[in-house]
């Protein structure tokens, strides 16, 4: 296996996870709803579903060949953009149990690294011809 079909292999496995994360978004609002930093308008509900269906489009073009390399790249934006929510459930879980702490701070350094994997679909999709002067 070269390491384009290993990344096609991990971008279609991070498909399957993202768009079951956006399905839950919908299916079980309320955690979500609780990590959404309160001071974000219009509400936390707005979101929930907003970042739900995104992941929902996001994993269906991870999951497409075709799409991957476009799903990837929303994909790492996506991390991006609903970084201060984990930042804000590590804040807000500061009196929880130790286990659910350590779960909250988990999932930071995380988060960088799901934006890396993506970041690596994308460039393993990338079927661009080389500007003059880049290596092929």
């Amino acid at each position: 296996m070269d390491g384009t079909q290993f990344w096609n292999r991990i971008g279609a496995v991070m498909g399957v996870f993202v768009l079951f994360a956006g399905v839950m978004h919908f299916a079980s609002p309320g955690f979500f709803n609780d990590i959404v930093p309160p001071w974000l308008p219009p509400s936390e509900s707005f979101w929930t579903y907003a970042s739900g269906a995104a992941e929902v489009i996001i994993g269906v073009m991870l999951l497409r060949p075709s799409t991957r390399r476009r799903g990837a790249i929303a994909a790492a934006w996506l991390y991006v953009l609903v970084y201060p929510a984990n930042l804000y459930m590590t804040w807000d879980w500061r009196d929880r149990t130790v286990p659910e702490q350590i779960v909250s701070w988990v999932r930071l350094p995380f988060q960088f690294l799901f934006i890396w994997v993506a970041i690596r679909v994308a460039s393993a999709n990338d079927d661009r011809p080389a500007m003059p002067g880049e290596p092929a």
